[in-house]
């Protein structure tokens, strides 16, 4: 005997919400990566450091998990104009947020050389600080996808003009500062990181305003 239409739509809506709860995860677990990779490579945390192979694994699988349920869910359902609306969403978000948990390995994986203890205080001074406003805005992020804040994606946007900002101040610092040359390039492109990881917080804030608002 076929499911009545109402029960169909519960279970629908109980699919939303299961998807809901592991974009809301993988939100964290990309945060925590930023926030985990930036303290190893300051720190000169080596151990911390050699873990986040299996940390972008399991990123990786999330989101691979994730956009196969919102595929199946938007061809065999026939969904309203909200529901497709977060469906879609979750289907643009969900690859830039495993973009994102590649970075934040990038950058873990330069902490596990231990190049952070050989930067010079000014240039460990401005990736602190990008690696600060990162970790804010990848918090933000997330608390606005959870509580479908469409306001964040104008704050997120000022913090990332700061950002690029540092991001071309610490460059021009590495073309006279006391690093090896090998280190410098490599700094470099660990600021790179931190810059597209801001690029990628404020994306997803318009997604979430997209999400909150139809627009």
């Amino acid at each position: 005997m076929p499911e009545a239409p109402q029960e169909l739509r519960r279970r629908f809506h109980q699919q939303l919400d299961d998807i809901d709860a592991k974009v809301i995860r993988l939100f964290a677990m990309v945060a925590e990566g930023v926030a985990a990779a930036s303290h190893a490579l300051l720190s000169g945390d080596t151990e911390t450091a050699r873990s986040f192979s299996e940390r972008d694994r399991s990123v990786d699988r999330l989101e691979l998990d994730l956009e196969q349920v919102a595929e199946h869910e938007l061809l065999t359902q026939t969904p309203m104009a909200g529901d497709m609306r977060f469906l879609v969403s979750v289907l643009r978000v969900v690859p830039e947020l495993e973009r994102s948990g590649d970075l934040a390995e990038h950058i873990g994986q330069r902490a596990a050389a231990g190049m952070g203890e050989r930067l010079t205080p000014t240039v460990r001074g401005m990736l602190e600080e990008m690696a600060t406003i990162t970790s804010a805005m990848w918090r933000r992020a997330g608390d606005a996808w959870a509580e479908r804040d469409g306001e964040v994606a104008a704050e997120l946007d000022k913090a990332d003009d700061n950002l690029d900002d540092l991001h071309d101040r610490l460059v021009a610092e590495l073309g006279q500062a006391d690093i090896p040359l090998a280190d410098a390039l490599q700094t470099t492109l660990v600021a790179r990181f931190y810059e597209r990881l801001g690029d990628h917080a404020v994306h997803i804030s318009e997604r979430v305003r997209y999400l909150a608002t139809g627009t």
